[in-house]
């Protein structure tokens, strides 16, 4: 699901962490790549016009222009405000009422209720620990008693009998009084489908939703059909009203566009994501989980927000205005530098948020990274503070007493030295291309095998 959307947001996005800072201009650009990449994922009209709109606002404002890093900052933006389109949190189901609570399960013929029914079940008794009855009151369609009674046994459910002389009604009726005196949990009931919104069928479970007072009553679609799936769950959510979506088939949908405009079209949550055809292919609805999915971005958002809480922004500008005016960066700014990286948990501890990120991961998990850096750190202690501002005069006797003074070998001071140079080299371009994912990749390739000094 959302490879389409996933690659273009992601191309995107790179772009933007490539400037060091954001405007108007260069905005525009990215918005309507934004825009574009929206729209080819079958997102709604009216929901790509308020994201874009809401990002834009926040892009120009002062949280972007006066952040740290204002690439990073308007990727945080666009992750938030996925979020929000998809509803801030995962809303699980609300069953606090006396059992059985009934989930009275809808939607249109083929969109995968009977399966979803099954699925749910299967979850609930696994997730949950609920005692769980399955009920068809499908009495229209070939096999549709037969199907959820094989699926029931196979996920380990009761099963509730019913043929297709009875009412829908009669049969949910029937449902209840036994479950009560088999002590189940949540009764499940799978209701008729149709090609169409029609009034015989609304009218229907109209009746049956005032009979049996469900706790929930989700909307089962087909997300492949896109932004149409948030169309039907609106016209049905004004007739019925629903308390939450269940996305089927997401797996075979690479666009996405259902996900992403079900909340805003309907006003209701999505609750599940059908992620396979397997009985087990259920999961709850995680927006934020899935906005990070969407923006192919690993967990590089939390490493922002850390930075965001951990850095030392002063620090940070005034190190990047030094760089600008054409001084050198000194072992005065690497300690600087390994003490922010230690603020930030280590180098370990950033590499493991960063996407791409494996084999630098590789490098360094073997070691401490507090205790890899305080070594470093001792060696720069150990030195004068001409040697720490003028590293070049650092000359073969000078090694010498500092590896003795740190309790360390020379090489380990030619080790230190040497990614002294390549980070001065990684802040040099840093400071005129800026962005964090740059300076975060340069601390990568900046460290030996094993983290630095062993």
């Amino acid at each position: 699901m959302f490879d389409n959307l996933t690659d273009r947001l992601s191309s995107t996005l790179r772009d933007v962490t490539g400037r060091g800072r954001l405007t108007e201009e260069n905005l525009q650009d990215t918005l309507r790549e934004v825009r574009m990449a929206l729209l080819e994922a079958d997102v709604a009209l009216s929901v790509v016009k308020d994201f874009v709109e809401k990002v834009k606002v926040r892009a120009l404002g002062e949280e972007v222009m006066k952040s740290l890093s204002p690439s990073q900052a308007f990727v945080k933006i666009v992750n938030e405000e996925l979020v929000a389109v998809m509803g801030d949190a995962c809303e699980g189901l609300d069953l606090a009422v006396k059992p059985p609570a009934v989930i009275l399960l809808a939607g249109l013929q083929g969109a995968g209720k009977t399966t979803t029914a099954a699925k749910l079940a299967k979850w609930l008794m696994e997730s949950e620990k609920k005692k769980v009855m399955l009920v068809s009151v499908d009495v229209y369609r070939p096999a549709a008693i037969k199907q959820p009674e094989m699926l029931s046994a196979e996920v380990g459910a009761l099963f509730f009998p019913s043929d297709t002389s009875q009412k829908p009604v009669d049969i949910a009726n029937a449902a209840l009084k036994e479950a009560k005196t088999k002590f189940i949990d949540v009764v499940i009931l799978d209701t008729a489908g149709r090609l169409h919104i029609d009034n015989k069928m609304m009218s229907e479970i109209k009746e049956l939703h005032q009979t049996v007072n469900p706790a929930e009553t989700l909307f089962v679609v087909d997300s492949m059909t896109g932004q149409d799936a948030a169309n039907t769950a609106k016209s049905f959510n004004d007739t019925l009203e629903l308390s939450g979506v269940v996305l089927t088939k997401a797996d075979g949908d690479a666009r996405g566009g259902a996900a992403l405009s079900v909340r805003m079209i309907t006003g209701k949550p999505i609750k599940f994501l059908g992620t396979s055809e397997k009985l087990d292919g259920l999961e709850p609805f995680h927006p934020d989980r899935m906005a990070s999915r969407i923006l192919g971005m690993g967990d590089v958002l939390s490493l922002v927000e850390e930075a965001e809480r951990k850095l030392d922004k002063d620090k940070a500008e005034r190190l990047a205005k030094k760089i600008k005016k054409g001084k050198s960066f000194d072992l005065n700014d690497l300690k600087d530098q390994f003490q922010q990286m230690r603020n930030m948990g280590g180098m370990a501890s950033m590499l493991e948020k960063m996407p791409g990120m494996g084999k630098a991961m590789d490098a360094v998990q073997s070691e401490s990274g507090e205790k890899e850096l305080r070594r470093l750190e001792s060696l720069i202690d150990s030195m004068t503070p001409m040697e720490r501002s003028r590293p070049e005069s650092i000359n073969g006797s000078r090694k010498k007493r500092i590896a003795m003074g740190s309790g360390m070998q020379i090489q380990d001071v030619n080790r230190l030295l040497k990614q002294h140079k390549q980070m001065a080299k990684m802040m040099k371009k840093f400071s005129r291309k800026g962005g964090m994912t740059k300076m975060m990749r340069g601390l990568g390739g900046m460290m030996p095998p094993g983290g630095g000094v062993r």
